[in-house]
């Protein structure tokens, strides 16, 4: 009886090891790969005398993304299949503002733009920062209401949980 209940309890939690969700702590290599570089060099540029011309030093990823920290949150960050509640505004490099959520909103990570996937994988809850996200980490090409194709956007975000 009890080599039953030991095997049970082995078969448990082995089968509980499978169930565990992935935690993806990157940006898929192919989806970066897939951003055309002649753009990215440019929003590059571009970002850059933005934050010259406005004396803001802003940590640079090698992805292109540039962010601020204003608020340092907790160490843990989330992975790409998390959904993290936050509240931000988004704005054009010009200062026109196209989005916000005032109130806490929730989204899964992995379905958000690459500039955000990238962020927020850098940020534990609590965290306030600024992004300035170059256009092929955005939505490249394609217009959305309120954003012209190309455009580099700035989000000041909060991470409220996830």
């Amino acid at each position: 009886m009890k080599k039953v209940v030991f095997l049970l309890s082995v078969l448990t939690l082995v089968g509980c090891k499978s169930a565990v969700a992935p935690c993806t702590k990157e940006v898929a290599a192919d989806k970066l790969a897939a951003v055309d570089q002649t753009q990215l060099q440019k929003d590059i540029v571009t970002i850059d005398a933005y934050l010259a011309s406005k004396s803001i030093v802003a940590t640079q990823d090698p992805t292109g993304l540039r962010y601020v920290i204003t608020k340092a949150g907790d160490s843990a960050t989330p992975c790409l299949e998390t959904f993290v509640t936050v509240k931000y505004a988004g704005r054009l490099l010009n200062g026109t503002g196209f989005d916000a959520a005032v109130n806490p909103i929730s989204f899964q990570l992995k379905g958000l733009i690459l500039g955000w996937q990238i962020g927020f994988l850098k940020f534990g809850r609590g965290t306030k920062a600024t992004l300035y996200i170059p256009s092929g980490l955005a939505y490249g090409t394609v217009s959305q209401t309120k954003i012209p194709a190309n455009s580099n956007l700035i989000f000041d975000v909060e991470v409220i949980t996830y």
